[in-house]
């Protein structure tokens, strides 16, 4: 890992400002690789053809249609969502679980997708040129810190390069996702309604979102940005979004029904 990154790294500072679409696929498809090796990727065949169906409904439409979008779902209870320059995007099952309609998935597909429209991880190994840098991925995606991923060579203390946005970022991507899903059919309401279950499990059980909250900055003032940019839609065309599907609780039903997700070691936090 530390190895990708480096190369990564060089790749942007040597680029400057102007890093291709090609170089993004590369460093992408490096960092894809090195995920699926660690992470518990689920293989289930029903599972990972909705969620790219539904995921590449949203992308395609995208400025960036042309990448070769790819969605993942990792088997973890813990709730988060990420993506990964040149279009992957990966998904936790504890997420998918919690979403109550196929708004509030797309919602955060839609999101995650913005990530990458607007390059915001090539903006922040811009901003790391000349920087040591880690991925905590262990740490900040699953909590696991003592485990196999340590030993890989992660550096646990560093950037989630990934996995944390600021907040600026974290707003456009919001926008940006609402065009997205929209663009694609799909009623944009699940947006600031993921983000009301998410805040209402903090105050339930603050575990379970943790990590969500420590690499989304979410806020009750985010709720109601989203709504206010949602309420500038032609009431018309938000009626004639599709808001849910029996197709999309039959996928739910089925991640349910998963194996347990791998125990997790306690993470150590610094």
């Amino acid at each position: 890992m530390r190895r990708i990154l480096a190369s990564a790294l060089l790749t942007v500072t040597a680029a400057g400002c102007a890093v291709s679409t090609q170089q993004e696929q590369e460093m992408g498809a490096q960092y894809s690789a090195q995920i699926n090796s660690q992470l518990p990727i689920v293989q289930d065949p029903e599972i990972n053809r909705y969620i790219n169906v539904l995921g590449d409904s949203i992308a395609r439409l995208t400025s960036r249609g042309d990448l070769d979008w790819k969605f993942y779902i990792v088997n973890s209870a813990e709730v988060n969502a990420f993506a990964v320059p040149g279009g992957y995007i990966y998904v936790n099952r504890g997420l998918i679980e919690r979403a109550k309609n196929l708004s509030e998935l797309a919602g955060v597909l839609g999101h995650e997708i913005g990530h990458v429209v607007k390059r915001h991880s090539i903006k922040q190994m811009q901003q790391m040129q000349g920087a040591q840098v880690g991925i905590g991925l262990g740490c900040v995606l699953l909590s696991v810190c003592n485990s196999d991923i340590a030993a890989s060579g992660i550096n646990l203390a560093g950037t989630a390069l990934f996995a944390k946005f600021s907040r600026d970022d974290e707003a456009q991507a919001d926008e940006v996702g609402i065009d997205n899903v929209v663009r694609a059919g799909i009623s944009p309401k699940g947006i600031p309604e993921m983000f009301q279950i998410l805040l209402d499990e903090r105050q339930s059980d603050p575990g379970a979102v943790e990590l969500w909250f420590g690499t989304h900055p979410t806020e009750e003032s985010r709720i109601a940005d989203t709504q206010r940019i949602i309420a500038q839609i032609d009431p018309a065309i938000l009626q004639s979004l599709t808001y849910d599907s029996p197709r999309f609780h039959e996928f739910q039903q089925r991640v349910r029904m998963l194996p347990a997700p791998p125990p997790q070691k306690a993470a150590t936090r610094g």
